[in-house]
């Protein structure tokens, strides 16, 4: 209870320092943020090795996984449907409903509602104590495919606003070569794998990563940008590590070591939820910016006054949350329903992904009252990730199976 609590203070004390921070930093303001950026990314590469390091596929069962990839496709279909059309049914006028350029620009900025911040979400899990559960087990496996199910969709999304790109295809390929390397050498790396090793491997994924992009931004108009989450992760899936826990490259997960790997993966984690608070555009500037960009149906609508804005931040974040609840109706031989409930509320959690939607949607073009409501509903969700946290704490400890420990999947 005491660290999910610090590292909500952890995050919402990065989100109200982000507002003030292009104030106090003035001329230093871009390169700090992308100081943050580095940082969150560092901090999303290292959870995700440590998550892919303890993720197991049964190659036997093949097709209980091709079902969870369907739950969690809907899981990221389903808010970004319902933001999608709130935006165009509720915040335009009829006569702007059936215009395409209006439902291109909402397929786009409703996609931010789509995916379960896999490093917010498996950090506060972590800090709950639930890591040995079938809930920590499953939300796992979902919330990593709806990740990907948002990146991969976002690539036919840019076409669809910019136009084809090679570049596109090029991501499109690479993510698929991941994914089989990840298959192909699943747990066979013998690399070391403690924290000071596992920090490294995340600082050279970002690197690269980062090195590839700003090479290919400077010579196309479409650089070649791979999200650090789905690299680290397959690589967390290729290194292998005895009896299913963090060791040293000694197979020694006891005493000291233990302790020394569980405080580095705390303070990577504490270092990452402010990071990704700080990474969040300030509130106070959105309506003049987003005021600037004229050439958009959304951009050219004028700013409601935040009593209207609050009602749509409010009514679109139980929309797209309940869209999150179709896990819920699932896995019934599996699980009690308490569990698959908690199942369903922990998928609700978004941050580094969809804000990263929303940079991106601004980018293209996108603009307006959409972009103000969008970012502060994500901005409220990151708030009340503690509480989500809580309420799937609460419901697994009134399961009498809630605690039971799976092994593998």
């Amino acid at each position: 209870m005491k660290k999910i609590a610090f590292f909500s203070l952890l995050l919402i004390t990065g989100m109200v320092a982000g507002q003030f921070l292009p104030i106090v930093s003035g001329d230093f303001y871009p390169a700090i943020r992308i100081v943050i950026q580095v940082v969150a990314m560092l901090g999303l590469a290292y959870i995700m090795i440590r998550v892919g390091l303890e993720f197991h596929i049964d190659k036997g069962n093949l097709r209980s996984y091709g079902w969870d990839y369907v739950i969690a496709m809907t899981a990221a279909a389903f808010p970004w449907l319902l933001a999608c059309t709130y935006f165009v049914f509720v915040m335009l006028p009829a006569t702007d409903w059936g215009l395409w350029a209006a439902w291109q620009e909402a397929l786009v900025a409703g996609r931010f509602a789509a995916p379960t911040s896999a490093g917010v979400l498996f950090a506060m899990l972590a800090a709950a104590g639930l890591g040995g559960t079938w809930l920590f087990q499953k939300t796992r496996i979902l919330a990593i495919f709806d990740d990907l199910d948002t990146v991969l969709l976002m690539i036919p999304l840019k076409i669809l606003v910019i136009g084809f790109a090679w570049q596109l295809g090029v991501v499109v390929v690479a993510m698929l070569v991941l994914l089989w390397v990840g298959w192909r050498w699943l747990h066979r790396l013998h690399w070391p794998v403690n924290w000071r090793w596992i920090l490294l491997y995340a600082g050279v994924i970002v690197a690269v990563i980062e090195a590839i992009y700003h090479s290919t931004k400077r010579i196309y108009n479409v650089p070649i940008h791979v999200e650090v989450l789905l690299p680290a992760f397959v690589l967390g899936c290729m290194l292998y590590h005895a009896h299913h826990e963090l060791s040293s490259s000694h197979g020694d997960s006891t005493g000291d070591n233990h302790r020394a790997e569980q405080w580095a993966a705390d303070l990577v984690s504490a270092v990452f939820l402010v990071a990704v608070g700080l990474s969040m555009p300030p509130f106070a500037g959105l309506p003049a910016a987003s005021t600037v960009l004229k050439t958009g149906t959304f951009a050219a609508q004028s700013f409601p006054g935040w009593g209207m804005v609050t009602a749509h931040v409010l009514a679109l974040t139980v929309l797209i949350n309940l869209g999150k609840m179709f896990p819920a109706f699932c896995y019934r031989r599996e699980a009690h329903w308490r569990e698959r409930l908690a199942l369903a509320i922990g998928m609700w959690p978004r941050g580094e992904v969809g804000a990263g939607v929303l940079i991106l949607s601004m980018s293209l073009g996108i603009g307006g009252p959409v972009i103000t409501v969008a970012m502060l509903c994500l901005a409220l969700n990151l708030v009340l990730t503690g509480v989500f946290i809580l309420i799937v704490k609460k419901l697994l400890l009134t399961t009498d199976t809630g605690s039971r420990p799976v092994a593998s999947l």
